[in-house]
């Protein structure tokens, strides 16, 4: 977990990730986003939290050495290249009072949301800039904002990509 001062986030290595967006209804099937090799991006804006802190959060989370090649030499989702899913997810800030959640630093909803998608454009500028991420032909970016309603399946015998 790593935790800024108006923010938090939890990266998630992953083969595989299936996330479940939209629910199956009557006369739809239900919504997926898939990625194969790479990093999952749980994230969490809180109060008093500025655009200011998004450059150093994407520089951060997309530079961490996660992943292990064959010779064991750690890399980071860039180097690997791999795939990155964001996952918004309020629930980052929750506090356990007694036998309930509280989550009183949570930013306001549309501020939050314009922050994600911020976090989004620059995650995505920085994926599209990797000379890696561009010559093997990964997903950029998967993201979602409806995560009250997603369902997050992992994979550990997708169709691995090849490791580098």
């Amino acid at each position: 977990m790593l935790a800024f001062t108006s923010a938090q986030s939890v990266l998630q290595q992953c083969l595989c990730a299936k996330l479940q967006v939209k629910s199956a209804e009557q006369g739809s099937e239900a919504e997926w986003v898939e990625i194969n090799r790479g990093l999952i991006i749980y994230i969490c804006f809180f109060k008093g939290a500025s655009e200011e802190i998004i450059p150093n959060m994407v520089k951060t989370l997309l530079n961490v050495k996660l992943s292990q090649t064959e010779s064991g030499k750690y890399v980071s989702v860039l180097d690997l290249p791999g795939s990155t899913l964001i996952i918004p997810q309020v629930t980052l800030d929750g506090k356990v009072k007694g036998r309930s959640m509280q989550y009183q630093c949570n930013i306001e909803k549309e501020i939050g949301m314009e922050m994600y998608s911020q976090f989004v454009t620059q995650c995505e500028r920085e994926l599209t800039a990797s000379t890696k991420c561009a010559e093997a032909g990964v997903v950029s970016i998967i993201t979602t904002l409806s995560s009250l309603n997603a369902f997050l399946i992992l994979f550990s015998k997708c169709r691995p990509p090849s490791i580098v």
